[in-house]
């Protein structure tokens, strides 16, 4: 049986298809695969908190505080990273804000963060007020009065004397005790920190988006260990 040869045209066809396939094929065996990301290490993203635990626990959620000050600068160019990534968080991720009472003038501010959460304004003003002290100029960075702080909220409707009375109250003095113990037992010793539900201070990354990075995947690390369940709702 004569052999079959191909035709000079199908020859040509198949040179030509070579000529190009052999190349594209060499690009891609040259080309790396993807590489997974490298493990977190202890130490350098984070530290892991001993004996720590979560600011106010949610049942089926991970737990993201944020420790932070208003009359920090840090926190100030921290808030829009981190309020785009609040944002986009799944209903199984809580997050905690905890204004820090370290003294000075971080202390009015601290109160009228807890004083605002009582009153259920803090979400429409906590933007505002890093506003008013960094850009506007609107509140003073050292030791502000009551009374100068109540004008920021009255002029966002809040009834001043209402305003005044729990920056003042007990209550308020009761959230300022267990910011402190939260950040005592966590290790915080600046701003802005993030904590991961009480185990885990973020020390690592390079900027705010390395920082958050590191928040997410300390999440995932919580979620595969089983923290929390798949029924979580908000």
């Amino acid at each position: 049986m004569t052999p079959h040869r191909p035709s000079l045209l199908t020859t040509l066809a198949l040179s030509a298809l070579l000529a190009i396939t052999l190349p594209l094929a060499s690009a891609v065996a040259a080309t790396p695969a993807a590489k997974a990301p490298t493990a977190l290490v202890a130490g350098v993203d984070y530290e892991l908190i001993e004996g720590g635990a979560a600011y106010q626990p949610v049942t089926g959620k991970v737990e993201v505080a944020e420790v932070f000050g208003y009359t920090c600068p840090h926190c100030a160019h921290f808030e829009p990273a981190f309020a785009a990534w609040k944002a986009r968080q799944p209903k199984d991720v809580s997050v905690a804000l905890v204004a820090a009472p370290f003294g000075g003038s971080w202390m009015p501010y601290a109160r009228a963060f807890y004083a605002a959460q009582r009153l259920g304004v803090a979400g429409q003003t906590h933007t505002a007020m890093f506003r008013a002290l960094h850009e506007d100029g609107s509140l003073p960075l050292g030791n502000a009065t009551a009374d100068e702080i109540a004008t920021f909220y009255a002029g966002r409707g809040v009834d001043r004397t209402r305003f005044i009375d729990l920056f003042n109250s007990a209550e308020v003095g009761a959230d300022m005790q267990r910011a402190r113990d939260f950040i005592m037992r966590s290790g915080v010793d600046g701003t802005p920190t993030l904590v991961v539900n009480g185990k885990y201070r973020v020390i690592g990354g390079q900027n705010f988006a390395d920082r958050l990075r590191i928040v997410d995947r300390l999440i995932a690390q919580e979620r595969a260990a089983g923290r929390p369940t798949a029924r979580a709702k908000r």
